[in-house]
This record gives C-alpha cells, structure tokens and sequence, in this order.
C-alpha cells in the first residue's frame, strides 16, 4: 500500500477493554480500497466494539485506527464515511425526504437526496411521516441516511435484521451497486449465507481476536471443506480422528460427522473398513466453518498463539 493509497481502513495493534472484558484484543486488519468485506463472531465477540473504534464512537486503549490515512474523527467529519447502525428512533413529524436531504446536506459532496431514496428502495415512501414507516421502512431510511453522504466507506451494522425475504434482497442489490461504483463496504451480520453471497472478503472475530480472513471459499476449505456422515453401526468411533483428512469429529447418537479437508480420501478408507452404512458427502457451508473457528479455542489459547496462525 502506497502512501498516496492508505487502506480504507487499517488498524494495528488495536486493543479495548471493558473492565475485565477484553472486546478488542490486539487486532491487526487491513480493508482496502473497493472491498466488500463482512465482520462475522458471535454475540459478545467483539463486532459491534470494532465498529465503534471504526467510527471513532470509542478511543483504543492501545494500538491506531486510521481511515484514510487519517482518524476516524477526521474520515468522518470529511465525509469519507457512512453509518448505519441498529440503533436509532425516528423522528416525528418528518418525511422521509425530508430527513434525508438534510442529513445529505451536511456532507461536502453528497449524493441527490432522489439518489439516495432509490437506492434504499424508499421513492414511494419519500412524502411518508418517517415516525408512520414499518420496521423494515424504517431500516431502509437509515440506510438512505448512510448514503446520503456519498461515502466511500460504507459501514452496516446488521443492515436486514428487520426486512423481509424480498426487501433483504433488494437491499442487497442496491448495496452491490453501490459497491460497483469502487466505494469500499464493511458489514456484520448474523445471516451467514449473507456474508458468502456478497462479500468478497469474510473476517471472523471470536473473543476480540481474528481468528479467519479471507474469501469465503477459503474459508470453508481451511476449516474442513467437506462433511462426510455415516451411521456408526454400533461402534465407538475413536478410531476416526486418525482417518485422512479429518479436521473434526461428532457423533450424533449412531451417526458420525467428520469435517474433512480431503473427502476422497477419507471416503476410501472408510470403504476399506466397511463403514459405509447411510454415507453422505456434502460441502461444508460457511455456517460449519464459523461454529469451527469459533467454537475450538478458548481465551487463553487464542491469546498464546500467533495472530496470523488461523488466517486464511
């Protein structure tokens, strides 16, 4: 990364505790220009910590966050970044128009308030009260106030979680487009099939640390890219942890379920050893990877290890 290139966002060394919770434990992350990237962990991971050292709504205890090559206070009040965060009450007596053309007029160079309404799919909708607007309406109005800007960051924090199947979709067509146009998108979410159909990058946090970034894919594969299952017939099952390929192992009452990174070969022996009784091979999903990485390791594990150790 060049000098007249910083990242769109670059955080070294970043720490933040809570009292005794470390939320954000040393954590070392690059974003570059025009990436789509999700921020996958479970609750209490440290997602909604790292956002808000991002925006600059929380100070580090040690280490640097930079925007831009700048701090967040500084990309913010630039313009360089738009937000739009879970919490929030609408404001009564205002339409949705006129919300949004005043948020925009606060940017140095925002986006046409028309724009930013039929991005968010909110046209319709542009006269409506936005204290009248359903709980999906009233998303898509924060995701029009985060546009309104024209950012070139563009931070979502669980953008659908109160939309529909059908607006979930639409919002992520009109995220996609605007991603298209080289703005740089990062958004966590709980909906992990989200994350694998529209980012080009996934980092997965678990107890303030980074335990995988990369591109789903990879991800996948790194954590056992196949799910090989059988009916144990009245065996143990200890011998399968030595069989090829296996990353993991969980039996279920009769059944096995190996995580495997080499289904071939742990398929072969298995017929070698007449356990094939009910054999399923299927791709191991993101959903099987993200329970892997974030269900193997405790605190102080993670802490021992190389940062970069489970990066993928």
């Amino acid at each position: 990364m060049t000098q007249t290139s910083p990242a769109a966002a670059h955080f070294t060394d970043v720490a933040k505790a809570f009292g005794t919770v470390r939320a954000v434990d040393g954590m070392d992350l690059d974003i570059r220009r025009g990436e789509t990237v999700a921020l996958l962990g479970r609750n209490g991971a440290g997602k909604s910590t790292t956002i808000g050292l991002l925006l600059g709504l929380d100070e580090p205890d040690a280490g640097e966050v930079r925007l831009f090559g700048r701090t967040p206070e500084e990309a913010v009040r630039a313009g360089l970044v738009g937000a739009m965060l879970q919490e929030g009450q609408p404001i009564p007596r205002v339409t949705v128009r006129e919300l949004v053309t005043f948020v925009a007029s606060t940017y140095p160079e925002p986006m046409s308030a028309d724009e930013a309404l039929a991005l968010a799919g909110l046209t319709e909708f542009a006269d409506r009260r936005v204290d009248r607007l359903s709980g999906g309406q009233a998303q898509r109005v924060r995701f029009a106030m985060a546009l309104a800007g024209s950012p070139a960051l563009l931070v979502l924090d669980e953008p659908t979680a109160a939309l529909d199947v059908e607006a979930r979709r639409a919002f992520w067509e009109s995220m996609r487009a605007y991603a298209a146009r080289g703005n740089t998108v990062l958004f966590s979410t709980h909906y992990l099939e989200e994350a694998d159909d529209n980012a080009d990058r996934i980092v997965v946090i678990d107890q303030g640390r980074i335990v995988a970034d990369g591109p789903g894919e990879r991800i996948k594969r790194a954590a056992g890219g196949s799910l090989v299952s059988f009916d144990l017939a009245g065996g143990s099952g200890a011998h399968l942890p030595t069989l090829p390929g296996v990353v993991s192992v969980e039996v279920r009452g009769d059944r096995a379920l190996l995580r495997t990174d080499d289904s071939d070969a742990t398929v072969v022996e298995l017929a070698r050893l007449g356990a094939i009784r009910n054999l399923e091979v299927a791709p191991a999903s993101l959903e099987d990877a993200f329970l892997s990485l974030t269900s193997e390791f405790d605190s102080d594990s993670l802490r021992r290890l190389p940062p970069l150790l489970f990066r993928v």
